[in-house]
Order: C-alpha cells, then structure tokens, then sequence
C-alpha cells in the first residue's frame, strides 16, 4: 500500500510539473503572440504615417494635420476606462478565448484504473481549488461594495457641509453638474448688497457724487442739531448774546441760569428736627397730665 502511495504522489508530482511546465510554455507563446502583434501595429502605424507625410509633401495646399481616429485616442485611456468600454460581444469573446485556456480537453481513453482514479483525484483537487478562489473573490466583492458604497457616503457628506460653509443648497455639489463659478467673493457677496447697475455707477464717476451727498447731508445734520439746541436765559452781567441775529431778543424767554458764585441761602435741617421733638414732648406731657385727673375724678 505505501509504495503505491509513493507512486501515486510521484506521478501526480510529475503530471503537475508537466501541466506547469505546459502553462509557462503557453504563456511564454502568447507574450511573443503578443508583442509581435504589438510590433506588427506599430509597423502599420509607422507605414500609415509615411504614407500621410508622402502625400502631404505631394499636395501644393491642404492642412498640416492629421486627426487621430477614435480607436486611436482610446490608447491613452486606463485599463479601467477600457474595461468598462467594452461592449458585450468583447466581454463574451474574452470570456470564451479565457474557458478555452483554462479547460483543457480530457483525453481518459486507454486508460488503466489506476490513472483513472488519478485523473478523478487530480480533477477533484482542481475543484476545490477553484471553488476556493471563487469564495475569496465573492467575499472580496462584497467588502469592496461596502467600501465603495461608505466612502461615497463620507463623500456626499463632505460635499454637503462645504455647500452648508459656502452658503448653497446642501445638494448643490451632490449632482451630477458642479455648481456655477462664483465671481464674487464670500465676504462681498454677504456684506455688500449693492446691485450692478450701483456698483457700474461708482466706476463711472459716481463716487464722488455719493461722496458729495454724503457730506451734503451730514452737513444737514450738524446745523439741524446746533439750531435745535436748547437756548438757556443769560445773566444780566453777560451782555450781548453769542451769535445774536438782527430782530432777536437780548435773550430767550426762559428761566435766569444762576452763577456758581452765587450765594445760596442754606438750609437748618437739625433746628427743624428739634422743634419737631419739643413739640412731641410737650403733647406726651398734657396726655400724662390728663390722665391723672381722669384717675383723681374717679377716685
């Protein structure tokens, strides 16, 4: 039994070293199919070009110019971009030319059962071996969803707090367009609410008009204020009044301002306080009186 065993690993051993051997045989073929097909293209292009510049040189007027044909711009996409570029017969055409490399024929005829039940253990390993990779790559899948659907979330919300900052709509860098150009910065849009047609008139000369209004009307003010001031009645002793019109009065009809050196009569809080309490006692004293003669008459 063990040296069946033996022989059995042994020969599994050199059937893998052969298939392995196969594929880097096959893969070294399709990198030369490869690169001469890229050489070949490029030998295409280079006749193409020659053949434009031969016949630019034989023509007396035309343009300078080539336009690269659309297959030709699409060289200079990513390998993402052109993955998603293809259409669904490519997609089938890959997927058949990649089973076609994968699936080897199964040639089982003249077989012992020996080699049989090794082609059956070879076949059984292959296929957990693919249904191993096919659970990686599915769960693979489904965390790269994930991540994709939270960042685009971490995004939206990014996008929403700079339009709230910005003061747009919440949405406004959400869509699929991006919002206008704003001209304006931040801090005129907000302090300044002048329209156009105001801010045009400044650069056309009507800054100093405003200026001019301005100083008009402040002007305005200040008379208005020193005319309405209030105008007190002078002392005898002052003489004219200030800045006396022609028909005006000596002085307003109000009540005299005295001088701070005037002398003022002072008044004597603590003698009226002492007559207020002689008369207290005065009045204590009869009631006392009083009521001893009430007791003496009823006595």
């Amino acid at each position: 039994m063990r040296a069946e065993e033996e022989k059995r690993l042994a020969e599994k051993k050199k059937q893998e070293e052969e298939r392995r051997q196969r594929e880097v045989e096959e893969k070294k073929q399709r990198d030369i199919e490869e690169k001469r097909r890229r050489l070949e293209e490029a030998e295409k292009k280079r006749q193409a070009m020659m053949q434009a510049l031969k016949d630019q040189a034989n023509k007396s007027k035309g343009p300078n110019f080539t336009i690269s044909k659309k297959a030709e711009a699409g060289m200079h996409m990513s390998s993402a971009q052109l993955e998603r570029n293809k259409t669904k017969e490519q997609l089938e055409e890959e997927k058949r030319i990649s089973l076609s490399i994968r699936i080897k024929p199964l040639n089982i005829e003249n077989l012992s059962l020996d080699k049989l039940k090794a082609k059956a253990l070879e076949l059984w390993d292959c296929i957990v071996k693919l249904e191993t990779e096919k659970y990686d790559l599915e769960e693979r899948q489904k965390r790269q969803d994930y991540d994709l659907k939270e960042l685009k979330e971490r995004q939206k919300q990014q996008l929403r707090h700079k339009a709230l900052k910005k003061g747009l709509d919440p949405e406004a860098l959400t869509g699929k367009y991006p919002p206008k150009i704003q001209v304006a910065s931040k801090y005129e849009r907000r302090v300044d609410t002048r329209s156009y047609d105001d801010k045009k008139k400044l650069f056309e000369g009507g800054f100093l008009e405003q200026n001019k209004e301005y100083i008009e009307k402040l002007w305005a003010e200040k008379t208005d204020q020193f005319g309405s001031r209030p105008q007190t009645k002078l002392p005898k002793w002052f003489g004219e009044r200030p800045g006396k019109k022609k028909n005006d009065p000596d002085s307003p009809e109000e009540e005299e301002v005295k001088p701070a050196d005037e002398d003022v009569e002072p008044v004597y809080v603590e003698e009226e306080i002492e007559e207020e309490v002689e008369e207290e006692e005065e009045e204590e004293e009869e009631a006392e009186e009083e009521e001893e003669e009430e007791e003496e008459e009823e006595e």
